[in-house]
């Protein structure tokens, strides 16, 4: 008669050395600190309050036009240079632009006074000001991510700065839709539910309220540890999850005005699509823009739904303009550096400086 021992054939279907290494990266994540996020070689080429301007040069210099990066004002901007082998900035230096990253820092209690005004005027187009003396260069290629994207858009409408090219990533244009519960909006544009108080309550909303919210709004805030355990043996797989994790978790807080501001003319009113947005006395009119344009939007993207990008390809008066969609969310593609190739395949053609080209083919 023979011998059965129980949970002989669960162990034998176990591979030892992979759940050993799970359970060893898994303890390892919990036990040591958060990553340092190493930049890109960079330099400060200006400062404004909590903003900085970082310059980083290309590798090897093979396109005459920068890139000036504009990330959202809700969040940190290392999302764009999250580390070696993912960073997007990384990406455009190695494909040979010299980049611009604006850094919008944090403010504290002595910025609530400061409006989207001052944020798209004081900071933004002085920034783009200063990138153009740095660089030398007589245009610039703007790219602005998420709500980086819409004050891209904001500010390539009012300026009269020479933007040879604008791209919008994830943007959203249209805020009567979007991630942002029905009832919310439904409250918002009939004057029941307002944020003014809260927002002067707080005179600079915390970071930590801003990280609540999105949380409950995606899951790409819930970093969820279930991806985690099944895949922890693979460990470029924890590498990426331990810097999402960290950029997830480290909000940036908001000027109370500019949140103001933001939830009424932009959600409330949805001034920016119906071209009523009025920003440091200029009306902001899409039709404007006369640049090239490339917009792409994230198949799987749940914080910037593709229709709230989709209005601004007819709303500009561009010849030059492209629409796409790619697979991913709306994190993914920053995090694996993607970005950086899609950005290349629109610019590379155009971020030529064409008056030493003809110099170069015909001697004039």
């Amino acid at each position: 008669m023979g011998t059965k021992v129980l949970g002989t054939n669960l162990f034998s279907s176990l591979n030892i050395e992979k759940e050993t290494k799970r359970w060893n990266q898994l303890y390892k994540i919990i036990a040591e600190p958060k990553l340092d996020i190493i930049p890109t070689p960079r330099e400060c080429v200006w400062k404004k309050n909590k903003t900085t301007l970082w310059y980083h040069p290309a590798k090897e210099k093979k396109h005459a036009v920068p890139i000036f990066l504009v990330y959202s004002l809700l969040n940190k901007v290392y999302i764009l240079d999250i580390g070696e082998g993912n960073s997007v900035v990384g990406g455009l230096t190695e494909r040979g632009y010299d980049v611009y990253l604006l850094d919008w820092g944090s403010p504290g209690l002595e910025d609530s006074n400061i409006t989207l005004d001052n944020y798209i005027l004081d900071y933004l187009e002085k920034g783009i000001k200063r990138a153009l003396r740095h660089s030398g260069a007589k245009e610039i290629s703007l790219a602005g991510y998420c709500l980086g994207g819409t004050v891209a858009a904001i500010v390539t409408s009012i300026t009269d700065l020479p933007i040879k090219n604008l791209t919008l990533a994830a943007v959203p244009i249209d805020f009567s839709i979007g991630i942002v519960p029905d009832k919310w909006l439904e409250g918002l544009q009939k004057g029941d539910l307002s944020f003014d108080q809260f927002a002067e309550a707080h005179e600079t909303i915390p970071s930590e309220f801003l990280y609540l919210m999105f949380r409950m709004l995606s899951p790409v805030y819930g970093s969820p540890k279930i991806n985690l355990i099944t895949r922890a043996h693979d460990e470029e797989y924890v590498e990426k999850w331990r810097r999402m994790d960290k950029w997830t978790k480290d909000t940036a807080s908001f000027a109370g005005a500019a949140f103001k501001q933001m939830f009424n003319d932009l959600y409330k009113d949805n001034k920016l699509l119906k071209g009523e947005l009025v920003i440091g006395g200029k009306k902001v009119d899409l039709k404007n823009i006369t640049c090239p344009l490339f917009v792409f939007s994230c198949s799987r993207d749940t914080l910037v739904l593709e229709q709230q990008s989709l209005p601004v390809i007819d709303l500009v008066s561009s010849e030059d303009k492209t629409y796409e969609v790619y697979d991913g969310g709306h994190v993914s593609l920053a995090l694996t550096g993607v970005f950086a190739e899609i950005w290349d395949k629109w610019l590379s053609t155009r971020s030529i400086d064409q008056q030493k080209e003809l110099v170069k083919l015909y001697g004039i």
